[in-house]
């Protein structure tokens, strides 16, 4: 019975514990809540859009020279370091949105860039003549990733062109919502598979064989992949399938000392999005995360860099790294 009474005792005082915590945090919540701030978060070097951003609707592919809004993709306040230093790169996708920025920061950071694109060539000059800036040289290749002979010809050329080849970026994507499943048409579903994971598969098969240990394979994933999207059942397959594919891939080539791993970002202004949502949705585009706002492209190039350089993540490989906005909003 007296240890009985212990763990009664000991249960009362527990009781009176838990209730103390209630009345304090009652206490806190008639208190007034400390001030948020108003709009959207901001936290970088610079100000960057809020929603509601212009009502823009491009054609597809999207030329990034017709957006009203211009991404933002210098990132003026970003200091190279030599990090990629007499290094070679090539990035599908790379003519605007986050393939533009991440050229723009390879060459500050030493790097000569190969741009594959579609047919935005006003957008690709542009590009160039942003990495020549610079400092770097710039190669502009016109093609479609889901051709696999152009995939192994634009490498040869950039090998040819730069004398080598340490860093690939998988960027290239299409991407078109649907109101219903059942009209998901068999060619849309075909092309966002060719695009999406056909051609990170062509260009990695066409890049090994010139990569050295401690080059780099970086993917470039989407939230919608970790998460899926009901408007972007295809387009969420296929980044899901680039997740796995990273994964996969960064197991396989350790012993070549090849690093795989992706970025998957969270809404970014881009023509992506222009390029497939009505004008009204696009002006409210990124609103909905926690930071209430979209990404501009020069923020999530850094990333880029980082899994780029062996000075920064020589000891990761097989990494998703999510760039969102952040959770729980």
């Amino acid at each position: 019975m007296a240890r009985m009474s212990a763990h009664t005792n000991e249960a009362h005082v527990t009781a009176r514990a838990q209730r103390h915590i209630q009345e304090q945090v009652e206490q806190t919540d008639k208190t007034a809540p400390k001030k948020e701030m108003e709009g959207a978060m901001q936290a970088g070097a610079r100000r960057y859009p809020e929603p509601p951003l212009a009502r823009d609707h491009l054609n597809k592919p999207g030329l990034e020279a017709d957006l009203t809004l211009a991404p933002m993709c210098d990132a003026p306040y970003y200091k190279g370091s030599d990090k990629l230093k007499g290094k070679a790169a090539v990035i599908t996708g790379g003519d605007s949105g986050i393939g533009r920025a991440v050229a723009i920061l390879f060459a500050r950071e030493g790097a000569d860039v190969a741009i594959l694109y579609l047919d935005e060539h006003e957008d690709a000059q542009a590009t160039k003549k942003r990495v020549e800036a610079e400092g770097r040289r710039c190669l502009l290749i016109s093609g479609d990733v889901a051709n696999r002979a152009f995939c192994f010809e634009a490498v040869e050329k950039t090998v040819s062109t730069f004398g080598r080849l340490d860093i690939l970026v998988n960027n290239a994507a299409f991407q078109s919502h649907i109101s219903r499943f059942e009209e998901l048409s068999v060619e849309q579903f075909d092309r966002t598979l060719k695009t999406n994971l056909y051609g990170y598969f062509h260009m990695a098969q066409a890049v090994i064989p010139y990569m050295e240990q401690g080059s780099a394979i970086i993917n470039t994933g989407s939230v919608t992949g970790m998460t899926g999207n009901k408007d972007l059942l295809d387009y969420s397959l296929t980044k899901g399938g680039i997740h796995a594919f990273t994964r996969s891939l960064a197991g396989h080539l350790v012993p070549y000392g090849i690093r795989v791993n992706a970025v998957a970002p969270g809404p970014v202004w881009t023509p992506l999005n222009p390029a497939d949502k009505p004008a009204e949705d696009v002006a409210h585009f990124g609103e909905k995360t926690p930071m209430k706002r979209p990404a501009q492209p020069e923020e999530i190039a850094p990333a880029y860099v980082f899994l780029a350089s062996p000075h920064c993540s020589s000891y990761i490989t097989g990494e998703i790294l999510p760039v969102i906005g952040g959770y729980g909003g």
